[in-house]
């Protein structure tokens, strides 16, 4: 698998600011474009001009704001670490913040009341969730597997505590997730059995709270809101014993929670972690006090996970879609119980939404960034209209760094925002300058994706590969990762700054959109900074680029150096190249023939990879353009063209 991720050397990053573009910048023309007629190309530059519009900031307040197609949109502030929403706590009275108060420092509800007779643990209400799980895997669990990404694991040999289980499966365990899976397969009578037997296994293996996985905040959250949400399948048993034992164990868990929340291995297992603190306050008797103090610090928690423009810090789509499902999971419990939540869970789950429909492709799945796959329209689907939150996807994720481009069929995303912040990052990729591009149904270039899912499928080995620059279709330099890509999800230096300038351009009979954009990502190491331009027609038929290495400081230049630009393709795309090396012709299953021409460089043809929604690896290729060029810096232009 060299061949697939050659970058796993690591560039150190220098914290300078990277100045303005030098000048204008030259729109990509690509070489002899009158000797090949397979492009129609003229020898000019297309008359493409900036539209005489007046520039105006981007408006960031109301995500569903729709913006006039003829807009001129003025240059993007610089970026650097994703700027924190505040949110401020539910507006509460005197005696309810004494009560919140008290909880918060540990005294117990009945120190409030002390002649008032403790009630058992119980719960109050059964929640109807409006996320639905998956079928197979909840059969699977009848049959006696756990099934994640293609991998069935026996429930018997399954080992309920220590470190034995990879990153996936462990959240999946100790989570609870399966409940739903469960819940969605059959009816209550024939899933419930399979349930307790899990909940006892389980239990046996964790009778109180340890060290290990079993009692990470974020599982130790997913746990307990999985066992409110799906307590009837946990409490059918007609042994009364056994019905308080699993009470008496949800109140334990709280209890935990309720001192250890704190201590989150990051902010988004701190949100899982609040979550279920509220929801064990709404559904649990004499929970009004927990509820106080579990609204508070979870609407606290949201502000710290949440960018400006609702994006999570992580960067990651799958973070932003767990954090979608608490909040639905959440608000169902408190339907449950006929309350209403606080507003600011409505307006946080109205900001979260929107960049999630950012990275969607014309086939309605997920694109793959931050070790994320491409997650299936179905599921994208179902979790939007659990939500009940009806707008338009974002063209400018400013704080959370993705440009989105909606050009007829097509549809491109952009990486352009330095890579997210250690202690945010969970699976975090070296992806800065990275894009995708899908026409219709079909993705043309992709990321390979799927480091979130190793573990299953896809081997444990391949995860720091799968987050590396080579998986993404970018520019690297001597297959040095633009971020240093570390152990356990995290990332070392490397970008620090991105400027980014998005514009409308005009001309005779079609217009265009371009982005550019400049990372630092390799100026401590060669002196260059990594520009790219993109320029795609507004019918979606032509996607033009140039990437550019421009000398920045007093870095030495003398020397050669390696560069590679990667364009990792979809699956199922056949491909026949052209004579000349220069150019390839991809045929999509749909029938429809793109061309892929370099501007100065040979293409050649590499093995690649590329992960679905559910985790399973598929072959795929890649589109390589590599040269030795001088340290002084270089240009590569390039055309991806739609010939039928």
């Amino acid at each position: 698998m060299a061949r697939l991720f050659p970058g796993t050397r690591e560039a150190p990053h220098e914290g300078k600011t990277l100045g303005p573009a030098a000048g204008p910048v030259v729109e990509p023309v690509l070489e002899d474009a009158v000797a090949r007629p397979a492009l129609p190309l003229g020898p000019e530059p297309e008359p493409l001009v900036i539209a005489p519009t007046k520039s105006r900031p981007i408006a960031t307040a109301s995500p569903a704001e729709a913006v006039p197609a003829d807009a001129d949109i003025a240059p993007i502030e610089p970026g650097r670490a994703l700027a924190i929403a505040d949110f401020s706590p539910p507006q509460v009275s005197a005696g309810e913040r004494l009560i919140r108060l008290a909880y918060g420092i540990g005294l117990p509800p009945s120190a409030l009341n002390p002649f008032r007779k403790r009630a058992r643990p119980r719960l109050t209400a059964t929640v109807a969730s409006a996320l639905h799980g998956d079928p197979a895997s909840g059969t699977a669990l009848r049959a006696g597997h756990f099934l994640l990404h293609g991998v069935k694991l026996p429930i018997a040999d399954t080992e309920f505590s220590g470190p034995r289980l990879s990153p996936p499966f462990e959240r999946l365990v100790h989570g609870f997730g399966w409940l739903g899976d469960l819940a969605s397969c059959a009816a209550r009578p024939q899933c419930a059995p399979v349930a307790e037997r899990i909940f006892a296994a389980w239990l046996a293996a964790n009778p109180r709270p340890g060290a290990g996985p079993a009692w990470a905040v974020g599982n130790a959250g997913h746990r307990l809101l999985s066992w409110l949400v799906h307590a009837p399948l946990l409490l059918s048993s007609q042994d009364r014993k056994l019905r308080a034992r699993v009470l008496t164990t949800f109140e334990e868990t709280a209890r935990w929670l309720d001192r250890h929340v704190n201590r989150a291995e990051d902010t988004l297992a701190e949100v899982a972690g609040w979550t279920a603190i509220t929801a064990a306050g709404v559904l649990l008797a004499e929970g009004r006090a927990r509820r106080l103090y579990g609204e508070s610090g979870l609407i606290r928690a949201l502000g710290s996970l949440v960018s400006d423009d609702g994006g999570v810090l992580s960067r990651s789509p799958l973070g932003q879609i767990e954090a979608i499902e608490l909040l639905i999971e959440l608000r169902a419990c408190y339907a449950a119980v006929r309350s209403t939540p606080p507003p600011q869970l409505d307006a946080i789950l109205e900001l979260l939404v929107p960049p999630l429909l950012t990275l969607l492709h014309g086939d309605g799945g997920l694109g793959s960034w931050q070790g994320a796959g491409a997650v299936s329209p179905d599921r994208i689907a179902a979790l939007i209209k659990a939500s009940g939150v009806r707008t338009r996807p974002l063209r400018d994720a400013r704080h959370w760094g993705y440009q989105r481009v909606s050009a007829g069929k097509s549809v491109l995303q952009f990486d352009a925002a330095p890579p997210p912040l250690a202690r945010h990052a969970r699976d975090g990729c070296a992806s800065t300058l990275a894009f995708e591009l899908s026409h219709g149904g079909e993705r043309l270039i992709v990321n390979c994706g799927g480091a979130a899912f190793a573990g299953g499928l896809i081997p444990l080995r391949l995860a720091q590969g799968l987050r590396a620059t080579a998986a993404h279709s970018t520019l690297a330099i001597d297959d040095f990762n633009s971020t240093a890509v570390l152990i356990n999800g995290k990332l070392g230096p490397g970008v620090s700054e991105v400027e980014v300038d998005r514009r409308i351009l005009s001309g005779e009979g079609a217009g265009a959109t371009r982005i550019e954009a400049s990372h630092n990502g390799y100026v401590s190491r060669y002196g260059l900074t990594h520009r790219r331009i993109l320029i795609i027609r507004d019918d979606g038929s032509e996607l033009r680029g140039e990437d550019l290495l421009v000398p920045t400081g007093r870095r030495g230049k003398r020397g050669m150096i390696g560069v590679a630009l990667r364009f990792h393709l979809g699956p199922h795309i056949e491909l026949a190249q052209g004579r000349d090396g220069l150019g390839v012709t991809l045929a999509l299953p749909d029938g429809s023939l793109w061309q892929f021409r370099s501007g100065r460089d040979p293409v050649t043809l590499e093995e690649s990879l590329w992960s679905d929604g559910m985790g399973r690896p598929l072959a795929t290729r890649q589109l390589v353009v590599s040269a030795k060029i001088p340290r002084s810096g270089e240009s590569f232009s390039w055309l991806l063209k739609k010939m039928r």
